[in-house]
């Protein structure tokens, strides 16, 4: 049975397009009464960027926290700061920011059309009503957060996306100024997430030419932008991002995602470091793409943090194997259908052990 596969249906690239932000809201602006909240790291609070956003009278100015990765509980306030702000429903969300900001515009905008907790629709196709209109403008190049239909969220007894085909924003803006001053280590952990994306779809049991046309050109702007000297890199980056979270949408990431989510699960690990400190110890499972990767941080001068699992009680241990293997596609994806005889337990705690 083939997927029928849905995408964002409205994108603008190119240099300085975030400035027709504006227009593309206006005509959502329906009624007298409508308004757009805008959902925004709070790390551009007070700079540039914040004045530059197309508020209009009536318009919520929501700034997010990103030093944790989204929990559920979080969401559940935000949701309620904008149904205290104004009794009527916004007439569009948009995020801006990096894939946690993106995500945490994609969840508000199912949980005020969809009734109870987000931790009620961690998992896969539970959202039964469509979202309010959203928008999203990456900050941040890798994530792939921008074309995903999930929205990454920690709840209170796992770490789970919601996953639906309403959770993908209805338009998205992608302007490579905006990557302009993030810093080095975030700019590499977060392009490396696009990067291991590409590796685990192309060397995955789901793969197909729709998912390698896209990972295959995705790692290829990868390989410039990591390994060579361009002019254009933040566009590259970009475009990377954008074709390696549509390789992935139509197949699946592998043992490196699954593996990260144990470490922020458990340790508070953010996705993009959590993902680089996975893959280096899977050289066994990505030899070529390990390998490359250690290239890729020589050139960039990156030291990955080490012994983080170091005196974790059993408990804890424990409980980031099983945040891993319960992550079953993404295991059958990367070993097959019989990965639990390849990828036990004991496997899984000897590797965590490693890092």
């Amino acid at each position: 049975m083939y997927r029928n596969f849905s995408i964002v249906p409205k994108i603008m690239f190119g240099r300085g397009s975030f400035n027709q932000l504006g227009d593309i809201l206006a005509e959502h602006r329906t009624g007298p009464d409508s308004y757009m909240v805008f959902v925004l790291d709070d790390v551009f609070i007070g700079k540039p960027l914040e004045g530059r956003l197309p508020l209009q009278p009536g318009d919520m100015l929501l700034p997010v926290n990103v030093d944790d990765e989204p929990k559920t509980s979080y969401i559940d306030q935000l949701v309620a700061k904008i149904r205290a702000y104004n009794g009527v429903q916004p007439a569009g969300i948009v995020g801006i920011g990096g894939g946690s900001a993106m995500d945490i515009a994609k969840a508000i905008s199912l949980l005020l059309t969809n009734p109870g907790s987000s931790a009620d629709y961690q998992g896969w196709d539970l959202i039964k009503n469509p979202s309010v209109y959203h928008v999203a403008v990456p900050t941040l190049a890798g994530t792939g957060a921008e074309i995903s239909r999930t929205a990454i969220l920690t709840g209170p007894v796992k770490k789970l996306g919601i996953n639906s085909d309403h959770t993908l924003f209805h338009q998205i803006v992608l302007d490579p100024l905006l990557l302009a001053g993030v810093p080095k280590d975030q700019w590499f952990y977060t392009g490396m997430d696009c990067y291991i994306h590409d590796i685990e779809s192309l060397n995955g049991t789901y793969i197909n030419e729709f998912s390698k046309a896209y990972g295959e050109k995705s790692l290829e702007l990868c390989r410039q932008v990591f390994l060579e000297d361009h002019p254009d890199s933040d566009d590259k980056l970009m475009m990377a991002s954008y074709f390696g979270g549509m390789s992935i949408a139509y197949s699946q990431v592998g043992a490196c995602h699954a593996l990260s989510y144990g470490l922020s699960y458990v340790l508070g690990v953010h996705h993009g470091i959590g993902c680089c400190i996975a893959f280096d110890y899977l050289e066994d499972i990505y030899p070529e793409g390990v390998a490359e990767f250690r290239r890729m941080m020589a050139r960039h001068d990156i030291s990955l943090p080490r012994n983080l699992t170091a005196g974790l009680s059993d408990e804890a241990m424990q409980l980031m194997v099983t945040t891993a293997l319960n992550l079953v596609p993404l295991w059958e994806n990367c070993l097959g259908k019989d990965w639990q005889q390849q990828m036990t337990r004991e496997r899984c705690l000897a590797i965590y052990r490693r890092m």
